[in-house]
């Protein structure tokens, strides 16, 4: 590491210790020439994949858009901020952990809707209806069909038995 300060090139590391979310090294160095210290910092790269367009068009991934989609889904919805970026991080994830150069946006898409449909389901329905183009009432009756054939496990350990239980 080139010291800042001289711009000699020999410098030694005195001290590291983990920062941030423990994703992130910081490091404590000192130039071996005029003795200054100076601190580093080093996070792991990671790239994430090329998002390819329905028509067949590539653009890089934007985490502006994917935090767009998921709050123009949720506004004015009763969904923490917590809850959301915890979503949108997972989203996020299964795109660096899919280990493609590019991927569909389609595939992207269907993350969201799966992330939605945990945290609101007027959520999901918005995003859906936006997503899959719905062209008519049908196709809105038709997602909330689903919805209502597979409830969620949120959904499920919140609601009250009708019937007491026999111990």
């Amino acid at each position: 590491m080139r010291c800042p300060f001289c711009g000699a090139i020999d410098t030694r590391v005195v001290d590291s210790r983990l920062v941030g979310d423990n994703d992130q090294v910081r490091r404590r160095r000192e130039c071996t020439e005029c003795e200054e210290r100076f601190s580093t910092y080093e996070t792991a790269e990671l790239n994430l994949p090329r998002v390819v367009k329905a028509r067949g068009s590539r653009e890089p991934f934007s985490d502006t858009k994917l935090q767009a989609g998921f709050q123009r889904a949720l506004e004015k919805r009763p969904v923490s901020v917590e809850l959301i970026d915890e979503a949108i991080a997972r989203v996020r994830h299964r795109c660096l952990v899919a280990g493609e150069r590019e991927i569909p946006s389609r595939q992207i898409g269907e993350w969201i809707m799966e992330e939605l449909r945990k945290l609101d389901e007027v959520a999901y329905i918005r995003f859906a209806s936006v997503y899959r183009r719905f062209e008519d009432v049908a196709a809105f009756r038709e997602a909330i069909d689903i919805l209502e054939k597979a409830p969620n496990a949120q959904m499920v350990a919140n609601q009250l038995s009708l019937l007491k239980d026999s111990d």
